[in-house]
């Protein structure tokens, strides 16, 4: 009989130790009912209220009050390298006005391998390089914001004022 989970610990306290890893990479990280499978061959039921973004060390509680760790999977991306501060932002704005998952940390952006936006950013003046390692993109605001968001900011019902 498979383990069934509706809760997710985030990120997963250090005073539990789970049972097992499941590694995903982030694109099959959004979840809300799914079938995961363990390494032993048993499987997971995960069965949440609304979808979340897993993250990388978040804990699936289990019905039978263990956790099963969530883990990144590494995956072939590009680690863009501004200039300064401010050429992080210019570049920042560049990917996300073309709605591309990206980690953007305080010194470097990472995003997934696409030759065209190579060529963008360097023309821009980044330097671009070849990685391979875990992948924790930017949640975007129309998934909600940061951790296990419940909120949505899809803009219904909010008003906007332009002024002259």
């Amino acid at each position: 009989m498979p383990y069934r989970s509706t809760q997710i610990l985030s990120p997963g306290p250090a005073d539990k130790t789970p049972l097992h890893t499941i590694a995903l990479a982030h694109d099959q990280r959004h979840l809300r009912r799914k079938l995961l499978h363990l390494d032993n061959d048993d499987v997971v039921m995960l069965d949440l209220k609304e979808a979340v973004m897993l993250a990388d060390g978040d804990l699936l509680v289990l019905d039978t009050g263990d956790y099963v760790r969530i883990a990144a999977t590494e995956e072939t991306l590009y680690d863009i390298r501004p200039r300064d501060p401010l050429h992080l932002i210019e570049l920042a704005w560049h990917l996300g006005n073309r709605h591309l998952p990206a980690e953007i940390r305080p010194d470097r952006i990472l995003i997934l391998r696409d030759p065209v936006i190579k060529a963008m950013l360097e023309g821009l003046g980044a330097t671009v390089t070849e990685v391979t390692e875990p992948f924790q993109p930017m949640r975007g605001a129309y998934h909600g914001s940061g951790g296990h968001s419940h909120g949505h900011a899809h803009g219904h019902g909010s008003h906007h004022h332009a002024h002259d």
